[in-house]
Formats: structure tokens, sequence, C-alpha cells
């Protein structure tokens, strides 16, 4: 059984991920991606009944392309690295990323997400096992907190407007 308290999680716990798609014309030009976020806190408020809480800040500058599927020709370092730089410059902006739980009912999880300067309430499921391992994905569009969603070859290729920001991680010990 997992034990009550507050757990402080971050990178060395597990993965906190980004998954975008493609759309357009020339959608087969482009890539599915997976971005790591590679700079990120959480904290995780549990229970005797499971988790009551959580708050998760992470940098907009830690984004990293772990890999791009579909597409004509493979994604190489150096494409890796401009659509890294196009996340953070055109996309993200530099602002801040954050999530504050506001209720926790069962597995799901209602709360608000700051995005580039605009904060909206945000929900989704959460699952912690017995073992201290804890799945969660969060599906939101990218319009709705007044991102355009990037666009190349006049329009033709664009990401989907709805992303998934996943959590994969194994608690340890509550502090």
């Amino acid at each position: 059984m997992l034990k009550p308290g507050t757990y402080t999680l971050g990178p060395s716990d597990g993965a906190l991920t980004v998954r975008t798609g493609k759309t357009g014309a020339a959608a087969k030009a482009g890539h599915n991606l997976v971005i790591e976020v590679g700079s990120w806190s959480a904290e995780l408020a549990v229970g005797a009944d499971g988790p009551t809480g959580m708050s998760l800040t992470a940098d907009p500058r830690s984004l990293s392309v772990l890999e791009g599927t579909g597409g004509i020709q493979a994604l190489g370092d150096e494409e890796k690295d401009s659509i890294r730089q196009t996340i953070d410059t055109d996309v993200l902006q530099g602002g801040a990323i954050a999530f504050h739980c506001t209720r926790v009912t069962g597995e799901r999880v209602d709360g608000e997400l700051e995005l580039r300067g605009q904060t909206h309430p945000l929900a989704f499921e959460l699952t912690l096992d017995d073992t201290g391992h804890l799945t969660g994905i969060a599906r939101f569009k990218q319009t709705d907190w007044g991102i355009k969603p990037y666009s190349a070859l006049f329009g033709t290729l664009k990401v989907v407007d709805e992303i998934d920001v996943a959590i994969d991680i194994t608690l340890s010990e509550p502090s």
C-alpha cells in the first residue's frame, strides 16, 4: 500500500512528455512528435484513499524532441534542434508552464493550466497503483491558450491543435 504524504517529483522519477500530430495536404511530409520535458517539478499529495492534490511546473526551454514518426525522411539531430528552437521562440515564447490542482475526485484531477500567459481549466485522469506507478494524459487544444499551431509549406502542413501531455513516473517515499 502507498504511504500517505507529499511526494516531490521530477525527471529522476520518470517522464513528462508531449505528443503532437500533423494534418493538412502535406501531412505525409511532417512528423508526429514525442517531446520530452527535461526540467520539471511536481508535488503530489496522497491521502489514505489516493491522490488528494497536485501541482506541477515545467521549464518551457527544456523541451527536446525524442522522436518523430511518419514523414518522408527521418528526423536528424539538426531537424530536432530546429523544432526545439521553433517551439521555444515561436510557440511557447519562454512563457511559464504550471498546473495547479483545484480538486481530485477518484482518478479525475481538475485544475488550472497556465501556458504562455493564459490560465484555463483543465481536467484529466491520473492512475496511481499500489506500487506507486503514476500515469496520466492531459489533452488540450493549443488555441484555447492563444497558441496558433505551427504550420509550414504555406499552411499545407500543420501541427494538430490538440496535443497530449503524458506523465509516467514511479513514486519513491513521501517527504
